[in-house]
Order: C-alpha cells, then sequence, then structure tokens
C-alpha cells in the first residue's frame, strides 16, 4: 500500500521538534507500508521578509525536499492568507496542490489528510481528482476549535462527509467530529502512542544533574507552544498565585512560540523566577519530565495531548484541564487533578496540592493504559488498507 500523507504538522530542517506525534506515528506507519508526506509550507507574497518576526517567514527557507525517519518529505509552499482567509485556506491548498497531484496519481493509493482543516480538506479535494480514497486524522483545535467558526463551518462539514474515513485520537473528538460533520459509521479512535523507551520512570535529581541544573526545589513543568490558548499566561498567573505563599517552587517552560514576550512581560510584572528554555529536540524530553515533581498542560482545547501521556509514563503527575480527551487520559486521581480552563486560581490551588503529594514510585505510572507507536500505527494502517479494499471493490 502507497500512502500519501498531505499536512502541515510535520517537522522540517528548521523546526525538527514540531508536531513530534506526526513524526513517530508516520513513521511507525513507514514500517508497514510506502508513505510519502506533503509537509505544507502556508506561504503567501512578501511572507519571506517576515522571517524574524513570524514563523510564517520563518519556514520560508524550508528545503523542498528532505528525508526525515527514514521518509521522503516534500515541502509544497501552498497559498493562504494570514488571519483574514479562513474561509479560502482550504480550497487555496486545494489549488496549490492539484498540479503535483495529477502528475503524481498513479503512485498512490490512498491519501491521508492529518488536520481537518484546511489540509484535510485538500487532501479529500485532491484524492478525488486522483479518484483515490481519503482518511482524515483530526487533531483537537480541528474540531474544538475550527468547528465553531463560521468562516470554516461548511468547508470543514464538507470535508469530513465526503473522506472515506475519519480517525480521532479520542472518543471526545470522535464524537466532536460527528458533530462536525463526520459520518459515525465511518469514523473510529486510533490514540496516539508514546515512546515507552524513552518515557520511563528516571531519577529526578539525576535528571537534574545530566541538564546541570541540580537545585532542590520543586518543579511545575510545562511542555508545548507558548500560545494564549494553550494556557501558557494562564499558568503564569497561577505560579503567580502559588508564589505568595511558597518559595520551594520553580517553573520551567519548555517550548517557544508567539507569545513568549508577552509571557515574559508577564512574569516581569510579577517579579517571578521562570525558567524560560526555549524549544527542545523532542529526545530531551524525557530529561525534562524526570527532572520535574509535576507537569501542568493549562490548555483552553485539546485533543488528546502526548504530553500527558508522556508524563503519566515517567511517573509524574498532571495538574491539566478538563477539556477533550484529557479526561480520558487523566482517569484516576492517582495520575493527577483537572481543573476548568482559564481559571489561575483553580489552577494554583491543584498545583499546590499536586506538589505536596509525596512521591510514591511507581502510582502515576500504574494508570497508563496507552500503547507504544508501532501499535498505534497498526491501528491506522488498518483503517488505510480497509478504505483501499473498499475502493478496489467498488
Amino acid at each position: 500500500m502507497r500512502v500519501l500523507v498531505v499536512t502541515k504538522l510535520f517537522p522540517n530542517a528548521l523546526e525538527p521538534a514540531f508536531s513530534p506525534f506526526n513524526r513517530h506515528q508516520f513513521a511507525a506507519l513507514g514500517k508497514l507500508c510506502d508513505v510519502e508526506v506533503l509537509g505544507l509550507i502556508p506561504w503567501f507574497p512578501g511572507a519571506g521578509l517576515l522571517r524574524r518576526f513570524t514563523r510564517s517567514g520563518k519556514i520560508t527557507r524550508v528545503p523542498a525536499f528532505e528525508t526525515i525517519d527514514g521518509l521522503p518529505v516534500h515541502h509544497p509552499r501552498v497559498a493562504y492568507l494570514p488571519r483574514i482567509g479562513h474561509a479560502l485556506s482550504g480550497p487555496l491548498y486545494a489549488a496549490s496542490l492539484l498540479p503535483q497531484a495529477l502528475r503524481n496519481r498513479s503512485r498512490f493509493d490512498v491519501v491521508l489528510g492529518s488536520f481537518a482543516y484546511p489540509d484535510g480538506f485538500a487532501a479529500v479535494v485532491i484524492g478525488r481528482f486522483m479518484d483515490l480514497p481519503t482518511v482524515l486524522k483530526v487533531h483537537g483545535t480541528d474540531i474544538n476549535v475550527l468547528a465553531k467558526m463560521t468562516s470554516v463551518r461548511r468547508n470543514l462539514r464538507w470535508a469530513l462527509s465526503h473522506a472515506e474515513a475519519v480517525v480521532a485520537t479520542s472518543i471526545p473528538l470522535a464524537e466532536a467530529a460527528v458533530a462536525a460533520g463526520a459520518p459515525a459509521d465511518r469514523t473510529s479512535v486510533v490514540m496516539n502512542g508514546i515512546d515507552t523507551t524513552a518515557f520511563r520512570p528516571r531519577d529526578r535529581d539525576e535528571c537534574r544533574r545530566t541538564l546541570a541544573r541540580e537545585d532542590d526545589r520543586k518543579w511545575i513543568l510545562y511542555v508545548g507552544n507558548l500560545k494564549r490558548p494553550k494556557g501558557i499566561l494562564d499558568l503564569i498567573e497561577a505560579f503567580a498565585i502559588l508564589s505568595r505563599s511558597r518559595r520551594d517552587t520553580r517553573l520551567v517552560v519548555v517550548g517557544d512560540g508567539e507569545h513568549e514576550q508577552a509571557c515574559r512581560a508577564l512574569v516581569r510584572s510579577h517579579n517571578l523566577e521562570v525558567d524560560f528554555i526555549g524549544a527542545c529536540p523532542h529526545e530531551q524530553i524525557p530529561l525534562w519530565m524526570g527532572a520535574c515533581d509535576v507537569l501542568a498542560l493549562p490548555s483552553w482545547a485539546e485533543g488528546t495531548p502526548n504530553v500527558v501521556m508522556e508524563a503519566i509514563a515517567s511517573d509524574r503527575r498532571v495538574v491539566a484541564t478538563r477539556v477533550g480527551g484529557i479526561p480520558a487520559i487523566v482517569a484516576s486521581d492517582l495520575a493527577g487533578e483537572l481543573v476548568a480552563p482559564r481559571d489561575p486560581p483553580a489552577l494554583a490551588a491543584a498545583l499546590a496540592r499536586a506538589l505536596d503529594e509525596p512521591y510514591v514510585a511507581g502510582r502515576v505510572l500504574s494508570c497508563a493504559t496507552f500503547r507504544g507507536w508501532d501499535d498505534s500505527a497498526a491501528e491506522l494502517h488498518a483503517v488505510l488498507a480497509r478504505v483501499v479494499r473498499d475502493r478496489g471493490r467498488a
């Protein structure tokens, strides 16, 4: 079976740590079939002039082709209108990809669009022109946020309803996809996996020594994009509340993003001590997990965040928001505590309770119910193979 993946959620030479969940799943899928990736680069006239200020400008320098984890990855530029062009993004992506798709229509058996809109919309369009079945993989924001936008809703519903299959990373996300237009009988759950050899219980002090950050304080760790909807500013506000009553705690932030300067400004306004580590290779994240005491993820919306599964596999408690697929992962009080989004006082109180909880080796790990990337890829492969067989029968 030959699979063409269409997505902007894939790493590249300038952002090797971007979207590690797709990188690992598609690399594992590549062990089972032939996989080729179109790692889309959104582009508009003059984007290169903004490379110092925006991600869109920065990634214009991504090479046209590279090999990542054994997968051939092309980086076609796709037209889009920043901020104002939501309704047109899907058609513009599709129009940008169509010439290349038509030249290669005989090389593939199925198209996999990862992220429902605009990536998935474009995947369905080119799949129809190539006369190939299309499977859409939905992640969270594409369904939980974009489906509520009037400018996007119609195109998103069209893409979901015209895909031969839709896969979601959690049961709540699958239900939301059906509500947004995906046929219930063609929608299934394929959980993401984790690297169980890398994310495992580690000695906290040894991890800190390896990172050259020996410290006796309790660590709250945040790993992810520094974007307002990820709740990072809420976390800083919560840390400010927490710091009034205890000075034995530090906040460690691993990642970067468009609201980094806003985060730093908020830290200065509260006169806090926060470590901004920046973006790290995914191979280093297990050490940061091992070095922390609690992982915090205060997102406003989520699919099934891998970082939460990775924390639990690392035997570290989680304090997160009760959104998306998170409750299905943090299903036991042993694993952590969930709070409402956008509520820094509640977040601060939950973090204090988690930090005061005595560490008992293996307690959090006992809540882990997820598997490795090979298992996740095998389930995705089964969905792809089924739609190819069904198309052959038709």
